[in-house]
């Protein structure tokens, strides 16, 4: 019956949406690359040490503990405390365990025996029950709180130690990583307590799921105190970020804002990071090898000698935060490395007066110092390019000043130098390094070890090629295409127009070899000069190599770089570079950056349906099935036009200072677009994504009323249309009041849900009612026909008890499955409240601070008049009309102040259902 209801274009069109939304999630969930992250293994049985906390602060936090992390015989050294080494604090997120610690502590007790125990670092977990803090926001502060008395309590170990530390580094997973940002907001909480914060997809942002109040409250505390304190804040800290293998925090809420506190933060997606290179998921980005082994170097580079505890200088933690994560000139890093460097000894030096030079060593006997004289190369060439096979740390390239032959001492241009997965390369611009004469290539003396040494000289515009990206709407119909004919080893393929998050692509490069026998290896490099968010593509050549192009953060308005295709490329080969239009690409983009608000497109387009079935009912007194009213009602045009003309409005003063004036909230949309997320059409198309969900989800609830109603006959003896309409029946108030101490007593969102069911328990009578109503008439038309003479007495006014027709059922069961739909999503957006009270009803029986509660007292009341209303009650009632038209504004409403917090979307809903209740009555 639903299905018949729609006619076959609406059923096309919403199959259509279907499939469009399928390729967006399927291009969020599963359209990157495969995992390439190593587990990281323990050689050693993790133990974990329960620190004991004073009495007061465990009674004070009951669910929560901290805990020393080990293995084997360091463990049983250190059950015995104090402690002698360097504090680092783990902060798992939401829903996380605190022995998540285990993979960066093992390897940062394996390093640390490579070196004799030298300096080691004891790494301690928080327990924090494994909170869905991300869901629900209540317990951020109590969280902060106690991370801050750890950290006293920590320190309180290494009392009488030679060097007792006197502040802590943390790693913070996920909402942990905002938890240490907050420890700075806190009154009396001292910043020197902590040196060193490294956050692992921290959404820093903003929450993923604003589901209630106390989430954002909490982000724009912590935010407006960092932008705020800028100048005062001295941490260093390094965000990292899983790229697009972690859906659950996309990457561009994981970066800190870069004009507020530039000179201490950093910001960097995994697949950019030096020896890395991989994008991680939201779980193995805490025990990806790589990733850990970079962080565990960067730790053991920032310990000061002098007192063996991490640096306090903040020069120098940003140097080797720099060197590990941003750019590794493929040696270990030195705080002040010597520039000049002597090249003396037994050596031989040999004279290189080519452009382009290839030296194959292996089994080399003599050290050989290649020269390259510049003073020629000067006045052809713009550029040198070199690249070595060899990923050694040694110095490998050198600058020579007025030498002719050979030089004593050279300026060591390996710093310049950039690592890459196979080779380490180096390109200088000439002109910056007027006084040197000639350009040193070393080649040291090994056995067994077989490596290649290039270098070219080149002009710049022979290697800059520029390739316009194609139009969003071509589809992938229509591509771009540049070939590389010349030999070069290096290119950069400038992607003019790419600068929005919108834009997705797919690059091709066929590589075409002519006379190779060896296998070859090319390396295309995406760099978004913007933000540290590159990737790099490894390819075997002769192939076809398929890139995706999209971006992390959008390019700032103020910035006039090109996105570059970096190709590190051999000179045997010929490449051809195509670029096209991705759309389901584009589509995944859609639902990364605002699927989040899809809810709230959802409840939109059911209030407007609901507004429709009102009118409906106030005009001909029969309403409407739900999905007509949804293909009749839920235009984009009656709410995005409003939506988008406040937003231009509230460019000019005079109207801002009349929206302050109504203490309105600030626009979601303004929201959206001060973090560059506003796609062209993208409300467009949310909102038809919003349509299709609100009416799969209209049949999936007509049908499951319908399941269930037949269980409901066959458990329990069919029963009659209920024989009077009162809206207020003798149990009716006591459940109310029940359910409201419930609501008060233990948690909001419980109480909603008892509410829900015993709507739900309702419909369902309703409908096995009916449902057993028509199965009589079928059988009985002649008993049937007196049953609707008796019916229609309901016309006549005098009757205070009326009785119920199978039509009137009808027209209540239409009205009903559409108040289930919105009171389904308003039950939906509560659950995380629900779970995070279940999973802590062992330490608090009250939910405390409760996000649902005021919401519950509102609808409990106003749930159990619903339960009772039919629509033959209140087709008098001097209340419809005015009713009828509130959904309309309030879908608007939902667009404009939900779209970005979910919290405000019950708001909204509980309106009509409080006005559609007190139709009863009036």
């Amino acid at each position: 019956m639903f299905l018949h209801s729609v006619n076959l274009w609406n059923l096309a069109f919403y199959a259509l949406m279907v499939f469009m939304a399928t390729l967006g999630l399927w291009d969020v969930f599963f359209g990157f690359e495969e995992n390439k992250c190593s587990m990281s293994y323990m050689f050693e049985y993790p133990e974990y040490q329960k620190i004991e906390l004073p009495k007061k602060l465990a009674k004070r936090y009951p669910a929560y503990e901290l805990y020393l992390y080990g293995e084997g015989s360091y463990a049983e050294e250190h059950k015995v405390l104090p402690l002698t080494g360097i504090p680092v604090l783990f902060l798992p997120g939401n829903a996380g365990s605190y022995k998540q610690v285990r993979s960066i502590g093992s390897i940062a007790l394996r390093k640390a025996e490579d070196i004799d125990f030298k300096y080691h670092f004891d790494f301690f977990s928080v327990n924090f029950n494994e909170e869905l803090v991300a869901l629900y926001g209540g317990s951020l502060q109590k969280q902060t709180k106690f991370v801050h008395e750890c950290i006293k309590t920590i320190l309180k170990l290494y009392k009488g130690q030679e060097f007792a530390p006197k502040s802590v580094a943390i790693i913070g997973h996920s909402m942990g990583g905002l938890v240490a940002r907050a420890l700075l907001t806190l009154k009396n909480f001292k910043q020197d307590l902590i040196n060193l914060l490294i956050t692992q997809a921290t959404p820093h942002v903003a929450p993923v799921m604003p589901l209630d109040r106390f989430i954002t409250d909490f982000y724009m505390t912590v935010n407006n105190y960092w932008i705020l304190n800028a100048r005062h804040i001295n941490l260093t800290t390094l965000s990292v970020a899983g790229g697009f293998r972690d859906y659950q925090v996309r990457s561009g809420l994981t970066f800190l804002p870069k004009l507020s506190h530039h000179t201490s933060a950093l910001s960097v997606v995994s697949s950019a990071v030096p020896k890395t290179w991989v994008s991680t998921d939201h779980l193995s980005i805490v025990w990806c090898k790589q990733l850990q082994l970079t962080t565990i170097r960067a730790f053991f580079d920032l310990i000061d000698a002098d007192t063996k505890q991490i640096t306090q200088n903040p020069k120098k933690k940003l140097s080797v935060l720099n060197h590990h994560f941003i750019r590794h000139p493929a040696k270990h890093f030195e705080e002040n490395p010597s520039i000049i460097s002597d090249l003396t000894g037994t050596s031989m030096w040999v004279p290189v007066k080519v452009s382009k030079w290839t030296y194959v060593a292996y089994n080399e006997s003599d050290k050989i110092y290649f020269t390259f004289p510049l003073a020629n190369h000067r006045k052809i060439y713009t550029h040198v390019y070199c690249q070595s096979t060899m990923l050694d740390t040694n110095s490998w390239i050198f600058g020579c000043i007025n030498s002719t032959s050979m030089c004593r001492q050279g300026v060591d241009l390996s710093w310049k130098a950039e690592l890459l997965p196979t080779i380490k390369s180096l390109t200088l611009r000439l002109q910056d390094y007027p006084s040197l004469s000639h350009l040193v290539v070393y080649v040291p003396s090994i056995h067994g070890s077989k490596f290649v040494v290039d270098c070219e000289f080149f002009k710049k515009e022979t290697r800059s090629i520029q390739l316009p990206v194609t139009h969003l709407f071509s589809f992938g119909l229509s591509s771009r295409k540049v070939i590389l004919n010349t030999s070069g080893l290096f290119y950069n393929i400038e992607l003019l127009n790419f600068g929005q998050i919108y834009q997705a692509f797919k690059v091709n490069v066929v590589s075409k070899c002519s006379g190779v026998k060896e296998e070859i290896t090319s390396i295309y490099k995406l760099h978004i000069p913007w933000s540290y968010e590159d990737s790099l593509t490894i390819a075997q050549v002769p192939s076809s190599t398929e890139i995706s192009v999209k971006l992390h953060i959008a390019q700032p308005e103020n910035d006039s770089h090109v996105a570059l295709l970096k190709m590190y490329t051999s000179s045997d080969c010929q490449y051809e570079v195509t670029v096209k239009t991705s759309f389901s690409q584009i589509l995944g983009q859609v639902v990364r950056f605002h699927g989040g608000a899809l809810p709230a497109y959802v409840i939109s387009s059911i209030l407007l349906a609901y507004g429709g079935q009102l009118y409906s009912l106030f005009s001909t007194g029969h309403c409407l099935e739900y999905a007509a009213m949804l293909d009749k009602e839920a235009k984009p045009y009656k709410v995005d036009p409003f939506v988008i003309m406040v937003k231009f409005l509230l460019g000019y003063k005079w109207f801002k200072e009349f929206w302050d004036m109504l203490l309105l909230p600030e626009l979601d949309a303004i929201v959206l677009t001060s973090q560059s997320m506003c796609f062209p059409l993208v409300s467009l198309i949310l909102f038809l994504f919003g349509t299709c969900t609100a009416y799969w989800g209209g049949l999936l609830s007509s049908t499951s009323v319908r399941l269930l109603s037949s269980l409901w006959l066959t458990l329990k003896r069919p029963s009659e249309l209920p024989k009077d309409m009162k809206t207020m029946s003798p149990d009716l108030p006591i459940l109310t009041v029940v359910l409201i101490i419930v609501s008060w007593a233990t948690c909001g969102a419980f109480a909603i849900l008892l509410t829900y069911l015993y709507y739900v328990f309702k419909i369902v009578h309703l409908q096995a009612s009916l449902t057993t109503f028509k199965n009589s008439q079928t059988v009985n038309p002649k008993h049937s026909r007196r049953s609707e003479k008796k019916s229609n007495h309901h016309k006549d006014s005098t009757v205070y008890q009326l009785r119920l027709s199978a039509s009137d059922a009808e027209d209540s069961l239409r009205m009903h499955s559409t108040v289930i739909n919105l009171l389904t999503w308003i039950v939906l957006l509560s659950m995380p409240s629900l779970i995070y009270w279940l999973k802590n009803l062992r330490y608090y029986f009250k939910l405390n601070p409760d996000p649902c509660k005021p919401l519950a007292f509102i609808l409990i009341p106003t749930m159990a008049v619903l339960g009772n209303t039919y629509t033959a009650s209140i087709k008098s009632s001097k209340l419809l009309k005015t009713t009828s038209q509130f959904p309309l504004p309030l879908a608007v409403g939902v667009i404009a102040f939900g779209s970005a917090h979910l919290y405000r979307v019950p708001c909204f809903v509980f309106i009509p259902l409080l006005l559609h209740a007190l139709c009863n009555f009036m």
